[in-house]
């Protein structure tokens, strides 16, 4: 049995950053994500790509922001279950929850704590028959390390923003890029429309459209697609077929637990502490839902801060929690570790 303060479900940058507030109310976490690594979306689909909204980094790509996270919350040892889905949890007598996941690993906390994103991912496949047998043989829903395109014909089919951006991105990678949507006009953003314009003139990208792939050749592996485009069909080589129809959320066991769920969403009471409609249970970042949501990092952070002070008091409710400002009190780990803050500041804020 592991037992903890904090038991997370969901190792992404809103997990991860509950670490450290909960860290600095001397609170140990412990985290379960399905994945095998910490960082959620941002390392399983989307580590290389750059995000333009956290604050105080005018950029910084998705896997860099885990790993500063991971960095930040080193000092407050937090444990982890990764490779594991939490799949039920039961209250005890004591206020307690124990959650048991899929391989039977038993975890104890008087708080849990939902950080779990948009649940777990599966790709919207086309409808071709036989694409299973190409999974992991030229056929990919997920673009994880763009060199393993390296100087490869590839083929890339879909109309929104991470068909655009992948085309574009891959033309400085793979031999040659071929874009395949069913109609003319694309969902994404129009400067990405523009560009995949401007690089098809310069005959850096074969678009084609409107058209769609009807089917898969090759013996073991991919070796080419077949096209259909006004009712005729030929055959396009490729290496690797990319269609990128997104990515559809499922909450999963989390569903099943007595949670108040809305549109795929768990409803929580934003007024105070993002708590469910059972007590001691919270869900943090894109996986909650409320009036006026927001699905952003920052907010996920905003909201796993309010949350741990809320569990502070429930684990501790004969403590009267005095909140200070890291630039005072500095950082103190669990491993013994501290962080000072400098004195000429302590001294300018006294």
């Amino acid at each position: 049995m592991i037992n903890t303060d904090i038991l997370i479900i969901g190792a992404g940058p809103t997990g991860l950053f509950t670490v450290f507030e909960a860290g600095l109310l001397k609170l140990k976490c412990h985290l379960i994500d399905a994945l095998p690594q910490a960082g959620g979306q941002c390392s399983e689909i989307y580590p290389k790509k750059p995000i333009y909204d956290i604050p105080a980094f005018p950029e910084i790509l998705a896997g860099e922001l885990v790993d500063n996270l991971m960095k930040q919350i080193e000092p407050f040892q937090p444990g982890f279950t990764l490779g594991e889905r939490a799949e039920t949890i039961d209250k005890q007598e004591d206020g307690t929850f124990i959650v048991t996941t899929n391989k039977g690993t038993k975890h104890r906390a008087p708080v849990v704590a939902i950080a779990g994103g948009l649940g777990s991912f599966e790709p919207r496949k086309p409808p071709i028959a036989d694409i299973v047998k190409y999974e992991e043989h030229g056929v990919e829903y997920i673009i994880r390390d763009p060199e393993m395109y390296r100087d490869k014909d590839v083929v890339i089919a879909g109309g929104g923003d991470s068909a655009l951006d992948w085309s574009i991105f891959l033309t400085d990678v793979a031999k040659s890029v071929t874009l395949i949507h069913r109609r003319n006009e694309f969902r994404g953003a129009l400067d990405s429309v523009e560009k995949v314009q401007e690089l098809k003139n310069l005959g850096k990208i074969e678009l084609i459209t409107p058209a769609e792939v009807v089917d898969i050749i090759g013996a073991e592996k991919v070796e080419a697609v077949s096209v259909k485009r006004n009712g005729d069909i030929f055959n396009r080589p490729c290496d690797h077929f990319i269609p990128l129809f997104g990515l559809a959320p499922k909450l999963g066991p989390i569903a099943n637990w007595g949670l108040e769920i809305e549109k795929n969403a768990i409803k929580v009471d934003n007024s105070l502490d993002y708590q469910t409609n059972i007590p001691g249970i919270y869900a943090i970042g894109d996986v909650n839902t409320y009036p006026g949501k927001l699905k952003l990092i920052l907010c996920g952070f905003h909201e796993a801060t309010l949350m741990c002070q809320s569990a502070y008091q429930r684990i501790h409710p004969d403590k009267r929690y005095v909140m200070k400002y890291t630039t005072v009190g500095g950082v103190e780990g669990f491993d013994g570790s501290k962080k000072e803050a400098p004195k000429a500041v302590v001294k300018a804020i006294e």
